[in-house]
C-alpha cells in the first residue's frame, strides 16, 4: 500500500506518514463470500462453495459501522465473487452512505452490464477485473476456457456504466513472458490502473509449486514492469492525457520489490511525490475480513497464524486495537529477521518485505527470497537462490506448505573474473 508524504488530502486508500503513529484500518478488503463461479487454480482462498456460517446482512452492517468508527476510508469487496451475494447492492449502499469509498474486485465471469449498472446506482465507485495474462495463460489459471473473454467483457461493461476501471494480474512462471503484451491489451481497453503482484504459494497455488517465481525471475519481471511504466509516462495514449497524471499507472502490490533501481518508479504515482516501500502495512493501515467474520491484519495473510479474532465473538475495535496477530507490524520486528534479510542494508525499513509472501514460502515471516535487491546483491557474491518445496499444503482455505532455499553458484564462463564483492550500501 503506497505511503503519501505529508499532504493534507490523501486519496481514500492512501495514508499520511503521520498516520503511521496512529494505526487505523484506512483500507479494508472484505471477503463477502467464498462462493465463486470459477475454479481458479491459483486461488489462495480455495473458493468455490460458500462457508457454512458467513456473516448475514445485519452483521455486515454492524462491522461496517465499526470500520467507519475506526477511520476506514475505502472498502474493497471480494470473494469468491462478491456479486454472488443477493444482498450485495444493499451492502454497497450501506457502506457508501457511511461515507466510505466502495470498490469491488472480480474475476468478471458473470459481471453483466445490468449488474454493473445496479452496483453503480447503489454507490460502487470502482471495479477491478483480474486478468492474468493473455488468453491461454489466463484460462489455464482460471481453470476454464472463455474466462479471459468474459473478463474483457466485464471491463467494457464497467466502463459503459461509468465506473473507474482497473485490473489486477498475478505474475507467475506461466504468464511472466506475457507481461508486456498484457499491458498493451489493458491499455487498449482503457484500463486506468494496473495492480501487479506475484503469485504466492497459498491455497490452490500451493498445489502448483512449479508456477511460483524463482528468486532469479524477479529481476527481469520488475525490469519489464518498470519499462512499461516509463513508456506509459513518455508515450500516453490520446485518452490517457493530460500527462503524466492521466497515464496508465502500474501499481506495485506489496510483494513486488524491493529497493532495486525501479523502486520509486513502481511505487510512485506518475507525476506525484516519490514513494518507496516502508514495510508491511498489515494491521497498520490495512485490515482483512473473511466471510465468516474472521479478522486479519491483511486479507492475503494465511488464516491459521494470523487470526486476530472473529466479529461474532469480539467487537471490531477490540480486535483491531488489542489482538497480537494484528499488531505485529506495529512493533520493532528486528528480532524476527533471519537469513539474508537480517543482514540486508535495508533491513530496518523493509522488514523482509511482504509478510504473507515470506510466511507462505518459508513457514514464517522475516526472510523473503523474492526480492530484487537481494537477487542482485547475491549475484555479486556469486550466489543464486532456488526454492524447493519440501512440504505440501493440507488443502484448507488460505493454507500453505513450505519451501526451502537452496544456494547455488553463479555459472560463469571459463577464464571470467570472479564475481565482485557485495556493496556495503545501495
Amino acid at each position: 500500500m503506497p505511503v503519501v508524504p505529508a499532504t493534507p488530502k490523501p486519496a481514500a486508500r492512501e495514508f499520511l506518514l503521520s498516520e503511521l503513529d496512529d494505526p487505523k484500518p484506512i483500507y479494508a478488503v472484505w471477503e463477502l463470500t467464498t462462493r465463486c463461479d470459477q475454479p481458479c487454480q491459483h486461488c489462495g482462498t480455495r473458493a468455490g462453495s460458500a462457508r457454512v456460517e458467513e456473516l448475514n446482512t445485519e452483521q455486515i452492517k454492524e462491522v461496517g459501522r465499526g470500520l467507519k468508527k475506526l477511520g476506514c476510508r475505502e472498502v474493497t469487496l471480494i470473494g469468491g465473487e462478491a456479486y454472488l451475494r443477493n444482498d450485495v447492492e444493499e451492502i454497497i449502499s450501506f457502506l457508501s452512505d457511511q461515507g466510505i469509498r466502495v470498490t469491488m474486485q472480480s474475476g468478471g465471469r458473470a459481471l453483466t452490464l445490468d449488474r454493473c449498472r445496479r452496483f453503480a446506482a447503489a454507490g460502487l465507485q470502482g471495479l477491478g477485473v483480474s486478468i492474468d495474462g493473455l488468453e491461454a495463460e489466463h484460462d489455464t489459471l482460471r481453470g476454464n476456457k472463455g474466462s479471459h473473454a468474459a473478463a474483457l467483457r466485464a471491463l467494457k461493461n464497467a466502463q459503459d456504466t461509468g465506473l473507474i476501471v482497473t485490473s489486477n494480474m498475478q505474475i507467475n512462471r506461466l504468464n511472466m513472458h506475457t507481461i508486456q503484451e498484457t499491458s498493451v491489451l489493458l491499455r487498449d481497453h482503457r484500463v486506468r490502473a494496473w495492480q501487479v503482484q506475484l503469485t504466492t504459494p497459498m491455497g490452490n497455488a500451493a498445489d502448483h509449486p512449479d508456477w511460483i517465481l524463482q528468486p532469479t525471475d524477479v529481476v527481469p519481471v520488475i525490469d519489464t514492469l518498470a519499462a512499461i511504466q516509463l513508456d506509459a509516462v513518455q508515450n500516453p495514449r490520446p485518452w490517457e492525457k493530460p500527462r503524466p497524471l492521466g497515464c496508465f499507472n502500474v501499481q506495485a502490490a506489496n510483494n513486488i520489490g524491493y529497493f532495486g533501481p525501479h523502486e520509486e518508479i513502481l511505487r510512485s504515482r506518475p507525476g506525484g511525490s516519490a514513494r518507496h516501500w516502508i514495510g508491511c502495512g498489515a494491521g497498520r493501515a490495512v485490515i482483512g475480513i473473511e466471510s465468516d467474520g474472521t479478522v486479519k491484519g491483511c486479507p492475503s495473510l494465511p488464516t491459521a497464524p494470523y487470526t486476530g479474532g472473529n466479529v461474532k465473538d469480539l467487537g471490531l475495535e477490540q480486535i483491531w486495537k488489542h489482538a497480537d496477530a494484528l499488531n505485529f507490524a506495529r512493533k520493532d520486528r528486528s528480532d524476527e529477521l533471519w537469513g539474508y534479510c537480517k543482514r540486508c542494508y535495508y533491513a530496518d525499513i523493509c522488514r523482509a518485505g511482504c509478510s504473507f509472501t515470506a510466511h507462505t514460502i518459508l513457514g514464517k515471516r522475516g526472510n523473503n527470497p523474492l526480492c530484487y535487491h537481494r537477487a542482485v546483491q547475491l549475484e555479486r557474491e556469486g550466489i543464486r537462490e532456488r526454492l524447493v518445496q519440501v512440504q505440501q499444503a493440507e488443502g484448507e482455505r488460505y493454507d500453505f506448505g513450505r519451501f526451502e532455499i537452496v544456494e547455488e553458484g553463479v555459472p560463469r564462463a571459463s577464464g571470467a573474473p570472479a564475481a565482485p564483492k557485495p556493496l556495503d550500501s545501495p
